[in-house]
C-alpha cells in the first residue's frame, strides 16, 4: 500500500513532516506537490502531519500571495502499481463535426514486470460509453514508471468544446494486475481543434476566433488567496455577462479547480508557468529558479494538459529587459535560448499548444521609454522575434510596425490598459491577431501605489466583482450585437494615475449614481454601441450626440459636459440605431433618505457541503428602492442556523478594516456584501442585517442536493 498527500499549493514555500520526519518540500507553492507518506507511516499509532509555511522574502514576489496551504490537500491511498501522479494524457489528434479521434497515454507508476493491462472507456456526459480500448506494458524496458499509448478511439458527430459550447467528455482509465483492478481515474476532457497563423490568428473548430479577456492575479476579494468554487465560478460568470471569453493567469499557475470550472463553463484559459527567470529578483524561493525549473514544468504542464480551457502555455513574463532576469546566466540573448529550452521541456509532456512569453513594453536591445529613440525605434525584442505566439504588454499601436520587421508573428497582446478604455481593443487588427487581455480589468490585492491602498484599482469591476460603469463600456464593444447605454458620472473630486511598466494608467473615476451638490453641473459620459444617444434630465432633452466610430479613444463613449444637477432628479439615456429606433435606455433617480435596508441574494440554492458560499448584496434604500450612495454608516450581520458567516465586504480598497471573522464594517456608498458558508447538514440559514435603525433579515435554506 502507498499513502500520499496531494497538495495543491503551499505559499510562498514550505515542508511537510510526518512524525517529525521531512519528506516533500517546495520553493515555488504556486505549483502543487506528492509528498509520499509511506515510509514513515505508523499503522499502530498516531501519526503526525505538520506543514511549514512562508511567503518568503522580502521583494520575493510582486503582488499579494497569500499564505499557507491556501489549494486543496487530499489524502490518497494506493496500490503499489498505480497510475502516476498527473499520469493521464488525452490528446484529440483529429477533429471535425462529423469525426474525432481520442488518443490517451496512461503513465503507471510501480510496474514490477507482473501482468497488468490497462483498460480506457470514453463516455459522454450523460455516462454512456461510446468507446473501449485496452493495452498491456511494453515487453522490452527496465522503467518502472512507464508511459503506454493506448489505441485510438473513434468517435463520429463528436460534440466540440468552446466558450459557447462547453461540452465535456470523460475518460474512465482502469490498470489491472493479474487481473485485479488496482487503480482507476476519471478524467474530463473536451474535444476541439486549435489552429494559429499569422493570416488569421487564432481559430477554434475551425472558425476565426478574437480572445477578449483579463489578466490578472489570483485573489478572490475578500476571500484573499485562499481558492473557493463558488467564488472561482461567479467570478467567471461575471466577466462572461459581459462578453469576456478568456483570462490570462498572471504570473503563476491558478489552481487545478480554476481550469477545470473554465472548463466547464467555458472560457479560454492562457496558462502562465512564473513571472521572471530570475533566481533573486520576485522569487521567493531557497532554491534558485534555474535549479529548479526541470522539476516545476512538467508538474504544470502535466497537471493541465488535459484541460480544453487551456489553449496556449505562456513561460513568463516582462523578462527581457533585464539579463538577471532571463534565465540561464551568460547567453547574453535577452531570454532566447533559454527559451527554446523550457519550449522542449513543456513539449516533452504536451505538444499540441503553443508556448509564448509576455513582453515588457520595450524594443530590441531592452530599449524602453527612458531612452531617446524608444518611439523611433520600432523593432521588437529579440525574445518575441522566436516565441511561437509574440504576446506583448501594452504598446499596442506600435504592433503593425512590429509586423513590418517580422511579418509572421503572430501577435498577442497579453496586456492592455485599462485607462485607455476602447483604444487597445482597437487599435488590434481582429482578422489578423489572436486577442487582448486587459490588465487588472477586475481589481486584485497588491501592486497598489501606496497606503493605505491595498491594491490595484484601475478596472472595470471592483474586487467585489461589482461592474464600474467602464464595464459596460467594454461589454459595448465586446458583445457589439447586444444594443447597449450606460450613463456615468465622472467624479469631480478627480481619479489619479500612475507610470505603470512603462504606461501612465489610471483616469478619474466614473459614479453610478445621481445625488449630487444642489445648483452643480456634473460632466456626464454615456457608454453604447448604438448609432445615437439623447440625453434626458427631469424629462427636458438637452440634445442627441453621434457615437464616434472614427476615433478608437472616443469610439462608444459620448462626453456630455457641464449638465445642470439642479435639485436632482432624474437624468436618462436613450440610444437609437442609424434608422432612429430606440433599441436601448438607462436611468438614474436620485435617491432620497435611507428608510430600509435591501438583502438580494445571488443564488437561489446551495449545498450543505460545509464549501458551497452564497454571496448575499446588501444595500440601503429610500423609500422607492433607490440605492442611497450616501450611505456609510456601520453595518453588523448576525447568522443563525446550518451556514456561517464568512467575509463581509463593502469594497472598499483603502480600508484598514478586516474582511474574515468580523460581523461589523461600514457601508460604502450604500452597499456591503455578506459571503456565507455552508455547514455540512441541511438546515435553515437566518441572516439578520442592522446599519443604524435600518434593519432586515433574510432567510434562507441549505441542501445536500
Amino acid at each position: 500500500m502507498r499513502v500520499t498527500l496531494d497538495i495543491g499549493g503551499i505559499i510562498y514555500l514550505g515542508d511537510v513532516y510526518l512524525n517529525g520526519h521531512k519528506i516533500a518540500s517546495t520553493d515555488y507553492g504556486y505549483v502543487g506537490l506528492e509528498a509520499d507518506l509511506t515510509p514513515h507511516l505508523r499503522f499502530d499509532s498516531d501519526n503526525v502531519i505538520a506543514v511549514y509555511a512562508s511567503t518568503g522574502p522580502k521583494k520575493g514576489s510582486r503582488w499579494y500571495t497569500g499564505g499557507g496551504l491556501f489549494r486543496d490537500v487530499f489524502l490518497k491511498v494506493s496500490n503499489p502499481t498505480h497510475i502516476a501522479r498527473h499520469g493521464v494524457f488525452i490528446t484529440t489528434p483529429e477533429v471535425s463535426r462529423e469525426h474525432a479521434t481520442v488518443g490517451i497515454q496512461v503513465e503507471v507508476d510501480g510496474w514490477q514486470k507482473h501482468n497488468v493491462r490497462i483498460l480506457a472507456r470514453v463516455k459522454d456526459n450523460d455516462g454512456r460509453t461510446l468507446g473501449t480500448v485496452e493495452s498491456g506494458m511494453p515487453e522490452h524496458t527496465h522503467q518502472s514508471c512507464t508511459e503506454v499509448k493506448m489505441p485510438i478511439v473513434e468517435l463520429p458527430a463528436p460534440k466540440l468544446w468552446s466558450p459557447d459550447t462547453p461540452y465535456l467528455y470523460d475518460a474512465e482509465i482502469i490498470v489491472y494486475s493479474n487481473g485485479i483492478a488496482v487503480d482507476s481515474v476519471h478524467e474530463s476532457f473536451g474535444i476541439r481543434k486549435l489552429d494559429f497563423s499569422p493570416e488569421f490568428g487564432f481559430k477554434l473548430n475551425g472558425e476565426k476566433f478574437f480572445l477578449k479577456g483579463n489578466s490578472g492575479h489570483h485573489d478572490l476579494g475578500a476571500l484573499g488567496a485562499a481558492s473557493h468554487d463558488k467564488a472561482i465560478e461567479r467570478m467567471m460568470m461575471r466577466l462572461k455577462e459581459f462578453g469576456y471569453n478568456t483570462i490570462r493567469c498572471s504570473h503563476n499557475p491558478y489552481s487545478e479547480n480554476f481550469v477545470r470550472i473554465a472548463d466547464r463553463v467555458g472560457l479560454i484559459i492562457v496558462d502562465e508557468l512564473i513571472d521572471k527567470w530570475s533566481d533573486r529578483d520576485y522569487w521567493g524561493g531557497r532554491q534558485p529558479f534555474t535549479d529548479i525549473w526541470h522539476k516545476l514544468i512538467p508538474e504544470w504542464v502535466k497537471r493541465d494538459r488535459n484541460r480544453p480551457s487551456v489553449i496556449l502555455w505562456s513561460l513568463g513574463n516582462e523578462l527581457q529587459i533585464r539579463e538577471g532576469w532571463a534565465g540561464f546566466a551568460g547567453m547574453n540573448d535577452w531570454g532566447v535560448t533559454t527559451y527554446r529550452i523550457f519550449d522542449q521541456m513543456v513539449k516533452r509532456f504536451d505538444n499540441t499548444r503553443p508556448t509564448t512569453v509576455g513582453m515588457f513594453p520595450a524594443r530590441a536591445g531592452a530599449i524602453t521609454r527612458k531612452d531617446k529613440d524608444f518611439n523611433d525605434y520600432l523593432v521588437p525584442p529579440e525574445l518575441s522575434c522566436v516565441t511561437e505566439i509574440a504576446s506583448f504588454n501594452y504598446q499596442s499601436d506600435k504592433y503593425a510596425d512590429y509586423l513590418k520587421y517580422k511579418p509572421d508573428m503572430i501577435i498577442f497582446q497579453s496586456e492592455a490598459e485599462t485607462s485607455k478604455m476602447l483604444e487597445p481593443y482597437y487599435n488590434m487588427n481582429h482578422e489578423r491577431n489572436v486577442g487582448i487581455c486587459y490588465w487588472g480589468a477586475a481589481e486584485y490585492w497588491g501592486e497598489s501605489n501606496g497606503w493605505p491602498k491595498k491594491g490595484w484599482n484601475y478596472s472595470f469591476f471592483g474586487h467585489t466583482m461589482r461592474p464600474y460603469p467602464q464595464a459596460y463600456l467594454i461589454r459595448s464593444a465586446f458583445m457589439p450585437d447586444e444594443p447597449l447605454v450606460r450613463i456615468g458620472v465622472i467624479d469631480s473630486k478627480g481619479g489619479e494615475s500612475v507610470s505603470w511598466n512603462d504606461v501612465i494608467v489610471g483616469r478619474p473615476s466614473i459614479l453610478d449614481h445621481w445625488n449630487f451638490e444642489n445648483g452643480s453641473t456634473q460632466n456626464v459620459v454615456t457608454y453604447t454601441n448604438a448609432h445615437t444617444v439623447e440625453l434626458i434630465v427631469n424629462g427636458k432633452s438637452i440634445g442627441t450626440k453621434t457615437n464616434n466610430g472614427t476615433r478608437k479613444d472616443q469610439r462608444n463613449s459620448i462626453l456630455w459636459q457641464d449638465v445642470s444637477y439642479g435639485e436632482g432628479g432624474t437624468i436618462e439615456a436613450v440610444a437609437r440605431d442609424e434608422a432612429g429606433k430606440t433599441v436601448a435606455r438607462h436611468k438614474m433617480e436620485t435617491a432620497g433618505e435611507a428608510v430600509a435596508l435591501r438583502i438580494e441574494p445571488e443564488s437561489d440554492t446551495w449545498k450543505a457541503d460545509g464549501m458551497d458560499l452564497l454571496y448575499l448584496n446588501i444595500t440601503a434604500v429610500d423609500r422607492k428602492g433607490r440605492t442611497v450612495p450616501g450611505f456609510n454608516e456601520p453595518l453588523t450581520i448576525e447568522t443563525e442556523g446550518a451556514a456561517t458567516l464568512l467575509a463581509i465586504d463593502n469594497g472598499d480598497h483603502y480600508t484598514d478594516d478586516l474582511f474574515l471573522d468580523v460581523n461589523t464594517k461600514p457601508m460604502l456608498q450604500g452597499r456591503m456584501q455578506a459571503i456565507m458558508r455552508s455547514k455540512t447538514a441541511d438546515g435553515r440559514v437566518i441572516v439578520k442585517a442592522k446599519a443604524g435603525s435600518l434593519k432586515q433579515i433574510y432567510k434562507t435554506k441549505t441542501s445536500a442536493q
